[in-house]
């Protein structure tokens, strides 16, 4: 079975990421700093690595460069930061794929089942990530909210860990009813 390391900062973000990539059929493993991230390559030697550019203890770059140094995989990069300079530096260091947050789940899982040869394949009875819907009001947003199995969730810096707060339908606008409001 292909491997996925998911490095990122934002747990529910990270959460997301793993649920999804799991749908594809990929085993998924998850740091939230860079430190965690170069012991976990280690252990788990994954086949694609998707790195947060910017990580509470080192830059996403310095991530890549420990890895790389002993495992040689792909790297996807997300972040939230698409300047000149982290595409720039992202192409020197052979990064396969950029990410700008926010992005579409399914783009990443396209990504990476490419980088790995995985057809993305729908199961029996099912449709590709099946039960993820995105609700975005507007491009300017920093991360779409999720469905889930039912769940909203919303990727916050805020929470350290916490599991999400069940779900609110007053606050939850969408299509018509957001602009009539």
């Amino acid at each position: 079975m292909k491997t996925v390391l998911v490095v990122d900062d934002e747990q529910t973000l990270a959460q997301n990421l793993q649920a999804y990539l799991e749908a594809q059929g990929l085993t998924v493993h998850v740091a939230h700093d860079g430190a965690s991230a170069i012991g976990l390559a280690e252990r788990v030697q994954p086949d694609v690595t998707v790195l947060d550019y910017r990580l509470p203890d080192m830059e996403g770059f310095q991530v890549l460069d420990e890895v790389r140094a002993r495992r040689d995989c792909h790297f996807v990069l997300i972040t939230a930061h698409p300047t000149a300079e982290v595409r720039e530096r992202a192409a020197q260091l052979g990064v396969s794929h950029i990410l700008f947050k926010p992005f579409p789940l399914a783009e990443l899982a396209r990504a990476v089942c490419d980088l790995i040869g995985v057809p993305r394949v729908a199961k029996a009875g099912k449709q590709v990530a099946e039960g993820f819907v995105e609700r975005r009001q507007n491009a300017n947003q920093s991360f779409p909210l999720q469905l889930y199995d039912g769940t909203w969730v919303l990727a916050d810096r805020r929470r350290n860990g916490s599991r999400p707060p069940p779900p609110d339908d007053d606050q939850l606008l969408s299509g018509d009813k957001a602009r009539a409001d």
